[in-house]
C-alpha cells in the first residue's frame, strides 16, 4: 500500500467535521468556549458621558487661568447631578461620575485650589479633556464577539460589560481515550518481564481537554479481540465523538485494533501516513463517531495526536482556527536528506536578539524516547525528499503546547 501524504491524511480527517450543536451557559462557565453566534452589545458603554478623574465639572469658557467658580454639588459615580450646570458654577466629580447637562470640561483636582464653596482655576480648562464620551467604548448593536471564537478571560469581561449573563457555545466534544497491549501497565505498578509503564493515554488526554474536550479514559485493553472490541463498544455506549486509541495499530498478529473496530462497526478508511514519526495510523467513522487510530511508540502517538487529533477537536468545537501555525525559523545545526516520508523533527528552540528563531533538532529522534521529546519546544517539519540542509538555513516551526 502506498503511504498516504500527510495533507490527505488531514484531509480525511476533517472530512465533514461540522461544528457540533449549540447549548447556552452562564458566563461564569464560558471560558475558553467556542462561540456559536456572533454576540452584540446589549448596551452603550458608557451610556453617558462620564468624568476620567477626580476633580471639577466645568464649562470651558467659565474655568478660564485664575477664574473662580462656585461648587454647587458633587457628582459620585453612579449618582448623577439633578439638574444643568449654569455659567459661574462647577461641581465636584469623581472619576465615574456622569457629566452633568451644561459641562463640557473637567479640570483635574491638582489644577485648583478649593476655598469653601469656590474653585480657583490654576489651569484653563479644554472642551472635551478628562470626559469619556458616551459609547466611547462601544455602542448598543456592535458585534464585538464573533462566532468560532474561544473566549479568553478578556473577552468574558468584554461580554459582562455588554450585559450578557449567558453565552450561546458549542458544546465540548467527547474524547474516548482507550491504549491496547498486554505490555502495558499503569504508572505506579511493578512492570513484569516485558511490560512497559503506559505513557500514551496522560498526554493524550491532555491535549483534548487543553482544546476544551469532555475526556473519559477507557482504561488499557489487553491483546484478545472480545476485550478490544468491547473497550470500543463502550465508546459507542457513551456517544462520544471521537475515540483516539493507542497501539495495535500496525499489522502484525498482536495488532487487534482494526478488526475489532470493524467488529464494532466501524467503517476503516486504514492508511499508512508518510510522515516520520508516526506510519502506521488509522481513521473510520461510526455515525457520529470518529475514530483515530494512534501508533503505540509514545512519541509517535503524541505527534500525530497533536497533528490529527487537535485540529480535529477545534472543528468539531466551531473554532475559527483549525490549523496548526507554521512558523518561520532557521536550523541550528546541520541536517542529511530527506527520504520519502515528511519529518516532524523534536527541536529546541530560541529566539535571538533580533527576534529570529533558531530550531535545533534533538540529536536522537526515535520514537520511543519520551526525554527528548520533553525537552522539545516544537517540530521542525521537512517535506519528503527535502535535500540536506545546513545551519543557518530556513525551516519551518510548529511550536508545541506549553
Amino acid at each position: 500500500m502506498a503511504l498516504m501524504p500527510v495533507t490527505d491524511a488531514m484531509a480525511a480527517i476533517l472530512a465533514g467535521a461540522d461544528a457540533l450543536p449549540e447549548e447556552m451557559v452562564p458566563l461564569e462557565d464560558a471560558f475558553h468556549r467556542v462561540l456559536a453566534r456572533d454576540i452584540a452589545s446589549l448596551r452603550t458603554q458608557p451610556p453617558e458621558p462620564m468624568s476620567a478623574m477626580d476633580g471639577y465639572a466645568v464649562r470651558a469658557a467659565d474655568a478660564t487661568l485664575g477664574a473662580k467658580l462656585r461648587v454647587i454639588g458633587e457628582i459620585a459615580a453612579g449618582k448623577p447631578f439633578d439638574r444643568p450646570l449654569q455659567t459661574g458654577e462647577a461641581l465636584r466629580i469623581f472619576t465615574g461620575g456622569v457629566l452633568p447637562a451644561g459641562a463640557d470640561a473637567v479640570v483635574i483636582q491638582e489644577d485648583t485650589t478649593r476655598e469653601g464653596d469656590v474653585v480657583g482655576i490654576n489651569e484653563a480648562a479644554i472642551s472635551g479633556k478628562h470626559i469619556r464620551p458616551a459609547g466611547v467604548d462601544f455602542n448598543e448593536g456592535d458585534v464585538l464577539l464573533r462566532a468560532g471564537t474561544r473566549l479568553t478571560d478578556r473577552d468574558l469581561a468584554l461580554a459582562a460589560g455588554m450585559n450578557h449573563p449567558s453565552l450561546p457555545v458549542r458544546r465540548r466534544p467527547v474524547v474516548a481515550v482507550l491504549a491496547t497491549g498486554d505490555e502495558l501497565v499503569m504508572p505506579g505498578a511493578v512492570p513484569g518481564p516485558g511490560q512497559i509503564v503506559l505513557s500514551n493515554g496522560f498526554a493524550l488526554r491532555a491535549l483534548a481537554r487543553a482544546e476544551g474536550a469532555e475526556v473519559v479514559d477507557l482504561g488499557i485493553a489487553v491483546d484478545t479481540l472480545e476485550a478490544t472490541t468491547s473497550a470500543i463498544q463502550r465508546a459507542i455506549d457513551l456517544k462520544a465523538d471521537v475515540l483516539i486509541t493507542t497501539g495495535g495499530a500496525s499489522v502484525g498478529d498482536h495488532d487487534l485494533v482494526q478488526q475489532s473496530l470493524i467488529n464494532a462497526g466501524v467503517e476503516m478508511a486504514f492508511w499508512r501516513i508518510a510522515m516520520r514519526p508516526g506510519k502506521p495510523m488509522m481513521h473510520g467513522r461510526r455515525q457520529g463517531m470518529r475514530v483515530i487510530g494512534l501508533p503505540g511508540n509514545p512519541v509517535s502517538s503524541y505527534v500525530c495526536g497533536f497533528l490529527f487529533m487537535v485540529p480535529l477537536l477545534r472543528a468539531l468545537s466551531g473554532r475559527n482556527e483549525v490549523a496548526h501555525a507554521l512558523e518561520p525559523a532557521v536550523l541550528g545545526r546541520d541536517l542529511a536528506a530527506n527520504d520519502q516520508r515528511e519529518d516532524y523533527l523534536r527541536t529546541r528552540l530560541e529566539t535571538r536578539a533580533d527576534g529570529t528563531v533558531v530550531a535545533t533538532p534533538v540529536m536522537k529522534q526515535d520514537s520511543s524516547l519520551l526525554g527528548n521529546l520533553a525537552v522539545a519546544e516544537g517540530l521542525l517539519i521537512r517535506k519528503p525528499f527535502a535535500p540536506a540542509a545546513a545551519a543557518g538555513d530556513s525551516c519551518a516551526i510548529m511550536r508545541l503546547p506549553v
